[in-house]
């Protein structure tokens, strides 16, 4: 099942309105200036005409970016896809998964800079990713980027955060000595 990312929802819902200024400014001003032209088209009714194809240019941009940034378990390992690449991170490169609000994820000291569409979020439940001490780890934190990785934590906020920490902890292999806490402890063979 995927997963959208809360990041490109908040793109989409802050982003929208533009798209709708200016498909109506440029049809608004350009059949003002074509109806006081005598229905003469000149240069500047064609610039604003101009301006309609540019509001479904960004509005298909802005669909297209929703549409591309998710999060998907997979047999491999979970899928982060973003608008131009994806990464998969193998299940044995991760060591715990659990629910935490996305504030928690900029309370490094690193993380000055928390961007627009990240604010209205920060009160939302995301799931954060712990990944071993691993090469391989760096290589993915350098391709997802700052605004998903922490030092060695990955913040995933997604609508039903539960339920991705639920199927991403049904898919991670057993780990002996680690430990599971009160009754899920396993019982020692006699």
């Amino acid at each position: 099942m995927k997963y959208p990312t809360l990041y490109a929802e908040q793109i989409w819902r802050q982003q929208r309105y533009y798209v709708v200024i200016l498909m109506l400014l440029g049809a608004g001003v350009s059949l003002f200036l074509v109806l006081s032209h005598r229905w003469h088209f000149d240069q500047p009714s064609l610039i604003w005409l101009s301006y309609i194809p540019a509001g479904l240019m960004l509005a298909g941009a802005l669909t297209f970016y929703r549409r591309r940034s998710y999060v998907q378990a997979t047999d491999p390992g979970l899928r982060i896809s973003r608008l131009t690449k994806s990464v998969v991170i193998e299940w044995d490169l991760v060591r715990s998964a659990r629910v935490q609000p996305l504030g928690m994820h900029f309370q490094d000291t690193r993380k000055k800079l928390i961007r627009p569409f990240s604010r209205p979020l920060l009160e939302r439940p995301a799931v954060f990713i712990r990944l071993r001490d691993d090469p391989r780890a760096k290589t993915i934190s350098g391709r997802l980027g700052t605004q998903y990785v922490g030092v060695d934590t990955i913040a995933l906020p997604v609508a039903d955060a539960d339920r991705l920490s639920t199927e991403i902890a049904s898919r991670l292999p057993d780990r002996l000595g680690q430990n599971l806490g009160g009754q899920r402890r396993r019982k020692r063979g006699r």
